[in-house]
């Protein structure tokens, strides 16, 4: 998945979340919480590997 991809799963996440506080409580919310904590630091990973591999492709590999 792109870093794009990951990042609407995230916002999706976070709205499903948002509705479920309202109408209920406990284990699903906890569920939730720890899917967007994972989903988050997946999409922190995947967006600095693209940035670091854009950079990459642009100006070369950093040596030293």
């Amino acid at each position: 998945m792109t870093a794009l991809e990951i990042q609407a799963e995230l916002h999706r996440l976070q709205e499903e979340r948002a509705l479920a506080s309202i109408a209920t409580g406990g284990a699903y919310l906890a569920d939730l919480d720890e899917e967007i904590e994972a989903t988050r630091a997946a999409y922190i990973a995947t967006a600095v590997t693209e940035i670091a591999t854009l950079r990459a492709e642009l100006f070369g590999a950093q040596l030293g």
